[in-house]
């Protein structure tokens, strides 16, 4: 992992950056969050830390591509922080195994572009089926146009569909990453897609 990564680096990236998106994370009182290819399980307890009276599902299939990462690692990251509203379960993020409208909440942090094969806007898709009415959203990943095309033509699907205050926010101008480290990084291109049901 690059030190810029580590929490216990000089510079706190990751941290930083899963800090960022679980203030998006807003789970109404017993209502139930989804971290799509959670890894170590980082961004799913930061948003169970923030929703206490709610539940966070992190989800994995913690693959060769990652060794150091696994279910295990995840509970274990949980229990030293204190953190019990987390289950983590393995799945696959292309076809989730839950049926529509089962979250208040869904997250995920530089996942899709890993997952080779699939248009990325299908991943998107089936992630929003999960999000129930009301809920909201909030995807961290690279996004450059040769990955994902245009996403203000998906926004403009979305918003079609009935989805809310729908945002692409530019997250390595500063917002989460600072340009410089984005650039060294090759992160120049990460974005947040955020918005309600």
């Amino acid at each position: 992992m690059h030190r810029m990564f580590s929490y216990k680096g000089k510079r706190k990236l990751s941290k930083h950056i899963i800090e960022g998106i679980a203030e998006y994370a807003t789970i109404p009182e017993g209502g139930k969050g989804l971290d799509v290819g959670c890894g170590s399980g980082a961004l799913t307890i930061a948003c169970a830390k923030r929703n206490p009276k709610a539940s966070m599902i992190g989800l994995d299939y913690w693959g060769k591509q990652y060794p150091s990462f696994s279910q295990k690692l995840c509970e274990k990251n949980a229990s030293c922080e204190g953190v019990g509203n987390v289950t983590f379960l393995e799945g696959n993020a292309i076809k989730m195994e839950y049926p529509d409208e089962s979250f208040d909440f869904v997250t995920s942090n530089y996942v899709y572009h890993n997952i080779s094969g699939i248009d990325k806007k299908e991943l998107l898709r089936e992630t929003l089926r999960l999000l129930k009415k009301g809920g909201t959203f909030a995807l961290h990943d690279i996004m450059p146009r040769r990955i994902y095309g245009d996403m203000n033509a998906f926004i403009k699907e979305l918003k079609e569909m009935g989805y809310e205050k729908v945002e692409l926010i530019n997250t390595a101008n500063g917002a989460l990453i600072h340009p410089k480290e984005a650039k060294f990084l090759f992160l120049s291109t990460s974005a947040l897609l955020f918005g309600k049901k």
